[in-house]
């Protein structure tokens, strides 16, 4: 068998875009034969597909699937949103979904493992990527399991661009669930209280109030304890539109959501909220640096 050097796994990336450990594959399987490796990878879809990793995939739609106890929500992206009204990619986001939401996964690599009539999830999206002729990722997804004392709240805005699911205990009334997670995705709430607030965040927000007040002329006689109860007191208030409970109702701004709750012996136990596309940069690839790691191989 030929030894499989890293110019030839450069020279047949370089050919078929496909990923290093790919090409390594195809070279090992196909003797070193860089003609017969092209064409492994033609037949196993990898070449087409990994043709497209380097692109920017920033479009695409969010989605939720509830199913008795348990209810999915992921995000799935493309190039283009023209591709993200294909039925095939909303296909593809229906399998996704129904796949994970029988699953255990717990991160996207576990769930690529996932078994499907094609073979796996990853293959799946292989195939998909193969025939819409776009790079498509699932880029993120949370299962969230219920008791029968408790309620989903699915809300999806613009078709799935932004889509909040929130898991809400105390009542049997879903459009309380529902309001929540309408809530969430107008208002944008990071915690459910400030209960659920890191320390060091609620710390980083002190220390920058107390540098701002420090040299405050106003405030230089007051005795400490005074200060103190000032700071505390802009500290809750420019923490509250971090907080669910503390936000002002979006159906009723004379009532806070923790109000609302109260009134309806509800409690939101948490939530998962996703924009489509928020926060994607654009990748750089180092392939001397993917050369390198090859070589200690």
């Amino acid at each position: 068998m030929a030894a499989v050097t890293v110019a030839m796994i450069k020279d047949l990336r370089e050919r078929t875009g496909a990923g290093m450990m790919d090409c390594k594959k195809a070279l090992t399987e196909s003797d070193g034969n860089i003609e017969k490796a092209i064409d492994w990878l033609r037949e196993k879809g990898i070449a087409k597909a990994a043709s497209k990793e380097g692109r920017i995939a920033a479009e695409g739609l969010s989605r939720i699937l509830v199913k008795g106890n348990k209810a999915a929500i992921v995000e799935v992206n493309s190039e283009t949103d023209f591709v993200a009204k294909n039925e095939k990619f909303l296909q593809l986001l229906d399998k996704t979904l129904n796949t994970l939401i029988d699953s255990d996964a717990k991160t996207v690599d576990e769930a690529m493992e996932l078994k499907t009539e094609d073979g796996t999830l990853k293959d799946t999206y292989v195939a998909a990527v193969a025939t819409i002729g776009e790079k498509i990722t699932l880029r993120r997804f949370a299962i969230l399991s219920k008791q029968d004392d408790e309620e989903f709240g699915a809300y999806m805005h613009q078709g799935g661009r932004i889509s909040a699911l929130t898991l809400v205990k105390g009542t049997d009334d879903p459009q309380v669930a529902k309001n929540m997670a309408m809530q969430v995705a107008s208002m944008n709430p990071t915690y459910v209280s400030r209960n659920d607030m890191p320390k060091e965040i609620v710390d980083h927000e002190r220390s920058i109030l107390e540098a701002q007040l420090k040299d405050d002329e106003k405030l230089a006689n007051k005795p400490e304890k005074v200060k103190a109860g000032i700071i505390e007191g802009r500290l809750s208030k420019d923490l509250q539109d971090m907080c669910l409970v503390d936000q002002m109702f979006f159906l009723d701004q004379d009532v806070k959501c923790g109000q609302y709750l109260k009134e309806n012996h509800a409690e939101v136990v948490t939530f998962v909220k996703y924009k489509v596309g928020e926060g994607i940069e654009k990748k750089k690839d180092d392939f001397a640096a993917e050369v390198a790691a090859m070589a200690q191989k």
